[in-house]
C-alpha cells in the first residue's frame, strides 16, 4: 500500500521498495541486498551494517522532494561519505559508459557531422563529471576523514566545496534538448531509448547533488563546528560484525566471507569499514588480538594461519 510522508525505520522495506522503486539505487549504494522478507527498515539496515538514520534521511529527501520535515538528527558522517563514494562508481563505471554505448548505436558518426558533434559533446561532459568526482574523492573526502579523525584543517574547509559545487547534470540537460530539436533521426527506438536513459540519469545525478547539498554538506559542517567524533562512537559490535571478524582472523578474504554468511561481498566491505570505526583496528592482526582478548575465537582456532 502506498504511504504518504516520510518513512521510519518501523515501516516494512518489502513496502518502501514496492511504493518508490527508485530507492533500489539507495539500497545499492548502501550495500543493502535483496531477500529481506518482511522485516523493518531499521532491522535490514542493521543486519547489513547501515546506519538507519542516514539511510532514511537519504530516502526520504529523495522520494519526498519537497514535502520539507526530513530528519538530519545523528546522521553518519561516514556512512554518507560511503554511499556518495559508491555512487561515484556508479555513474564513473556504469551508467555513463552505457549510455554512451547506447548514443553510439543511436547516432552514425560516419554519416552525419551532427551525430559526431554529439558524440564529442557527451565525451566532454563525462569528462567533467570524472573531474568533479575525481576532486570529491581526492580532496572532499579526504578532509572529511581527517575530521573524523579529529584533525581539523587550517586550509580547507566544507564551505570550499559548497561554494565551487557544480550541477553536474546541466550539461546532461543541455544535451538531451539538442538531441530532441536538432537531430535529424530516421528511426526511433534507439534514440528514443538513449533519450530515456539520459532524461533518467540526469534526474540521478540531481538527486545525488541533493544529498551532497542538502544532507552531506551540512552533517560535515556540523562535525567541524562540535569538533566531535560522532561518526566514531565505540558502539557494541553486531552479530553479523562479532561474525565476520571471526572470518577475518581465521584468514578468509571478503569473497569467502560473503559466501559463507549468505551475503554479498560489499555488505563485508562495509561491514569491515564499521567494524574498524567502532574499534579502531584497521589490521587482521588487530582483530586478531580483539577476537581473542574477547574471546571470539580459540587460539587453537587460529595457530594454523598465524603459522602461515
Amino acid at each position: 500500500m502506498y504511504k504518504s510522508g516520510n518513512y521510519t525505520g518501523d515501516d516494512r522495506m518489502c513496502d518502501l521498495v514496492c511504493d518508490k522503486y527508485s530507492v533500489l539505487q539507495v539500497m545499492s549504494r548502501f550495500g543493502i541486498a535483496l531477500g529481506f522478507g518482511d522485516k523493518p527498515i531499521a532491522e535490514v539496515c542493521a543486519a547489513n551494517g547501515v546506519d538507519t538514520a542516514t539511510f532514511l534521511a537519504v530516502v526520504n529527501m529523495l522520494v519526498n522532494p519537497g514535502e520539507g520535515g526530513v530528519s538530519h538528527e545523528g546522521v553518519s558522517v561516514r556512512a554518507l561519505t560511503d554511499y556518495l563514494h559508491n555512487s561515484h562508481g556508479y555513474f564513473l563505471d556504469f551508467r555513463l559508459p552505457a549510455i554512451r554505448r547506447k548514443l553510439i548505436e543511436a547516432v552514425d558518426c560516419s554519416l552525419s557531422d551532427v551525430s559526431f558533434a554529439i558524440m564529442r559533446y557527451y565525451d566532454e561532459y563525462v569528462a567533467e563529471v570524472h573531474r568533479h568526482m575525481a576532486y570529491e574523492e581526492k580532496t572532499v573526502f579526504p578532509y572529511v576523514e581527517a575530521l573524523l579523525r579529529g584533525e581539523k584543517s587550517a586550509t580547507y574547509s566544507i564551505d570550499v566545496f559548497r561554494r565551487h559545487h557544480d550541477q553536474v547534470e546541466a550539461r546532461l540537460r543541455e544535451l538531451k534538448n539538442i538531441i530532441i530539436k536538432y537531430y535529424p533521426s530516421g528511426g526511433t527506438n534507439e534514440l528514443n531509448g538513449v533519450l530515456f536513459d539520459i532524461f533518467t540519469c540526469e534526474q540521478e545525478l540531481a538527486s545525488h547533488n541533493a544529498v551532497e547539498d542538502g544532507i552531506f554538506i551540512p552533517a560535515v559542517e556540523r562535525l567541524a563546528a562540535d569538533g566531535v567524533q560522532s561518526d566514531e562512537k565505540q558502539e557494541t559490535l553486531s552479530a553479523r560484525e562479532r561474525e565476520i571478524i571471526v572470518c577475518v582472523v581465521k584468514g578468509m578474504t571478503n569473497k569467502q566471507i560473503a559466501d559463507c554468511l549468505c551475503i554479498s561481498a560489499h555488505t563485508v566491505i562495509t561491514h569491515r569499514r564499521n567494524i574498524a570505526a567502532k574499534l579502531q583496528i584497521h589490521s587482521a592482526a588487530g582483530l586478531t588480538i580483539y577476537a581473542i582478548v574477547n574471546k571470539l575465537v580459540d587460539l587453537s582456532e587460529i595457530k594454523e594461519t598465524i603459522g602461515d
